[in-house]
């Protein structure tokens, strides 16, 4: 006998009908930023300056106060990293799975890792003119980057600790919430200070066309005083397709959380920068590295939220790469290979309310890869996948799984929770992946619970 529904329970199916949708979370507006970092996922950060002499990380310690400035810029007297090898560093990104590469031409010590022709204090502050390398480092980190087919990024610190016309300098205690609408102490010294900013960023773009501008050190004083909508309209000029970091006053093109997986996603496109070990630059007593699976885990959060991990490594003092990151790099690289398909080129996966694990879509949306990072592990399951998988397999493997769907409502267009079944005794490792395949775009319900009636 052919079914009858009250008003009420069709009305319902109306509705759990609207509630159908691709809850998948869309790619994040990202304003100018192009393509190819969008489809990245995964950079490499090279902090290295002469403060990887004595190994006590980055600038900081000028800040701090904790080494005398003139002690730590005698760590020039010392730089001459004769191994310095940047096509080694390049062989060792690429086996790493990364697509891109960012290098500190300029920390907040003021020393220029390039031939700038900008004066500071009135005489050349670079590695050329200061350490016995003698040399342009910038220029063969580019080369050697695109010849292994990098995108190429190159670090900038706003403000300067060694230049006397830095005239914010002060103003800001480590540990105190930066300023927000500080002005320079001396506007004369603030012009020249400007003058030698844009003389260096012209270099830079005039130079080696970075793909990639990464600002770092906005914080003491305003945008307004730092005239960076200038700043940017300047730098697109000068370099066409350049896209910015946000660190410019919230004139750049993408946000940059530090160190912590953001709760929620900002709004612009994003990348997390984050340290291989606790310091950024080369620190020799810092021997507490993240583990190969854990920082696998933190890329997949990453990119199944929408976002790109950028992984930072410090050379030492001779220019090599510590055989401890080498390590950690390799193995990365080995999981990176194996599930490429399911990083690059992808779209973040469904809301988490559907999978308790990081997930990622192809971007036409018709296959689904599940991460599972939990071994051993029996069956996984996912809620509300209205579409019937075409074929579910293991990636590792291609062994095709079984599934079963568990409860749902077809009336109401309810479809109950996929069970997959992973092979007995599987142990994942550093994670796996399972791929669903669909004829058609994700579709996934995302209703409220409630009664079912009919007659």
């Amino acid at each position: 006998m052919r079914k009858t529904f009250p008003k009420q329970v069709l009305a319902a199916a109306i509705i759990a009908c609207l509630a159908i949708s691709i809850s998948a979370k869309s790619e994040k507006p990202a304003g100018s930023v192009p393509q190819w970092f969008k489809d990245a996922k995964f950079g490499i950060f090279v902090h290295w300056g002469i403060y990887a002499v004595d190994g006590t990380g980055a600038s900081w310690g000028i800040f701090n106060k904790s080494i005398p400035y003139g002690k730590y810029m005698s760590q020039a007297d010392r730089f001459d990293p004769k191994k310095y090898d940047p096509a080694k560093w390049a062989e060792l990104f690429k086996e790493a799975g990364a697509k891109y590469a960012v290098l500190t031409t300029k920390h907040h010590d003021g020393m220029a890792l390039w031939d700038t022709q900008q004066l500071t204090n009135g005489e050349k502050l670079s590695v050329v003119t200061k350490t016995p390398i003698g040399r342009d480092l910038v220029g063969p980190f580019v080369k050697a980057m695109r010849d292994a087919g990098f995108n190429v990024g190159l670090y900038y610190s706003w403000l300067d600790w060694s230049n006397k016309d830095y005239a914010a300098k002060g103003r800001w205690r480590r540990g105190e919430a930066p300023p927000k609408n500080t002005t320079p102490e001396n506007e004369d010294k603030w012009k020249r200070f400007l003058a030698f900013i844009d003389g260096q960023l012209k270099e830079l773009c005039d130079n080696y066309k970075p793909d990639l501008i990464w600002f770092d050190g906005d914080w003491d004083v305003s945008p307004k005083d730092w005239k960076m909508a200038d700043f940017k309209k300047k730098l697109k000029s000068w370099d066409p397709g350049v896209v910015l970091n946000s660190r410019m006053g919230g004139y750049g093109d993408y946000d940059t959380p530090e160190q912590g997986i953001p709760v929620v996603p900002p709004k612009k496109y994003w990348e997390l920068c984050m340290t291989m070990n606790r310091t950024w630059g080369y620190n020799k007593f810092d021997t507490k590295h993240k583990s190969a699976f854990q920082l696998i885990r933190i890329l997949m959060e990453c990119v199944s939220m929408g976002g790109n991990l950028l992984l930072n490594v410090g050379p030492t003092p001779d220019g090599t790469i510590r055989p401890e990151q080498v390590a950690i790099l390799k193995k990365i690289g080995v999981w990176t290979h194996k599930y490429a398909e399911a990083i690059y080129g992808t779209i973040p996966g469904p809301a988490r309310i559907h999978y308790g694990f990081p997930s990622t879509l192809s971007k036409d949306r018709k296959t689904l890869y599940l991460c599972v990072f939990n071994s051993p592990v029996n069956q996984i399951l996912f809620k509300g996948l209205i579409n019937k998988p075409k074929k579910i397999t293991l990636m590792a493997t291609g062994e095709e799984l079984k599934r079963e769907r568990v409860g749902g409502a077809p009336w109401m267009h309810i479809p109950g929770v996929l069970f997959i079944t992973l092979p007995k005794g599987l142990e994942v490792g550093y994670g796996t992946v399972v791929k669903i395949e669909m004829d058609e775009p994700i579709k996934l319900y995302t209703g409220k619970p409630g009664a079912i009636e009919q007659n």
